[in-house]
């Protein structure tokens, strides 16, 4: 395991995450650790690295447990991430507890985040640390869904203030009518958080320690906790199965085309052709149908990419390039 090093007080104002990566891939039915599953050719989880670093975050804490050793041996080459071993799986409360090292070095906000959702957006990252940052010790991030079924409901006062989380399983009728959901994603201010875990009790059947406690502990301390609207449900979407990964792969395209689009790059049909997120188009680039761009490909204006063309990155063409029909251009 990476060790924990005390870094310089001024460094420390900047945002901790802790990214929960410990689960099997009991429902992928795979030998392979569920977010280290490639998505365009990289780990899932390196898109939830890509929404933290865009939203601040200087250190990447993340917890290792199911064949820790092949996830670490994936993401080593990320200079700012150090890893949290959970020997057992106890619960998303326990797993985080394997983070007080590096807690305890840490004055400042941290984020918690699940390694399985590739789509969370920089800018609700934003705004939870923001809420955060404006003197809650706690902020859980919330979306709305009518698809709310096994997620865990927040209940709020007549005025709208935050009361509890209430799983599923626990939940009244009424309750279980709630639209607004947990989405798994927190802002804690990090002492807080680390006294918090402290006092975690495993106090149900399971023996497991639930992180939906430490907002709790810290209500009951009287320190100001708070449920923030600001994720969409799509970004809280985590991947349990190949299905979910293939849906989350379309949102990503589907995002990647429009994008370009909107750069002036003309795609003749967005269904039929398959580019990578990290591809850099300039305007005025014509791909027909059935061309697949994998990778750090770099494209010149004025190119034509002609059908059933693959290019493979690194790659870049100069201005006015024109690949042919069936040509495959590998990386150079």
């Amino acid at each position: 395991m990476a060790s924990f090093n005390t870094r310089s007080h001024a460094h420390m104002a900047a945002p901790l995450a802790i990214v929960l990566a410990a689960g099997k891939s009991t429902r992928m039915k795979s030998a392979l650790p569920k977010v280290v599953h490639p998505l365009f050719g990289r780990p899932m989880v390196e898109y939830v690295f890509d929404a933290a670093r865009a939203a601040g975050v200087e250190r990447l804490v993340v917890v290792v447990g199911h064949r820790a050793e092949e996830v670490q041996a994936i993401l080593a080459h990320h200079k700012d991430v150090e890893f949290a071993l959970q020997t057992e799986q106890k619960g998303t409360g326990h797993a985080v507890k394997m983070c007080l090292p590096a807690l305890q070095t840490h004055q400042g906000p941290v984020l918690i985040l699940s390694g399985d959702t590739p789509l969370l957006k920089v800018d609700s990252l934003k705004k939870l640390l923001a809420a955060q940052g404006a003197g809650a010790a706690a902020v859980i991030g919330t979306a709305r869904t009518q698809a709310n079924e096994g997620l865990g409901r927040i209940v709020r006062s007549p005025e709208g203030e935050f009361l509890r989380i209430v799983e599923e399983r626990d939940a009244t009728p009424a309750e279980k009518r709630i639209q607004e959901i947990n989405t798994g994603c927190y802002a804690f201010d990090g002492q807080k958080l680390a006294s918090a875990l402290e006092r975690l009790q495993p106090t149900n059947a399971q023996g497991e320690y639930y992180l939906t406690d430490a907002p709790a502990l810290l209500k009951a301390d009287r320190e100001l906790v708070i449920a923030a609207d600001c994720f969409d449900i799509e970004e809280a979407m985590g991947v349990n199965t190949r299905v979910q990964l293939a849906e989350v792969a379309q949102v990503i395209k589907d995002r990647t085309d429009r994008h370009l689009m909107a750069e002036g790059v003309t795609i003749v049909d967005p269904r039929l052709v398959s580019i990578d997120p990290q591809a850099k188009i300039a305007a005025d680039v014509v791909i027909e149908p059935f061309v697949v761009i994998r990778g750090a490909v770099e494209i010149g204006p004025n190119s034509h990419i002609g059908p059933h063309a693959v290019l493979e990155g690194p790659l870049t063409l100069p201005a006015g390039s024109i690949v042919k029909p069936f040509e495959h251009l590998p990386s150079r």
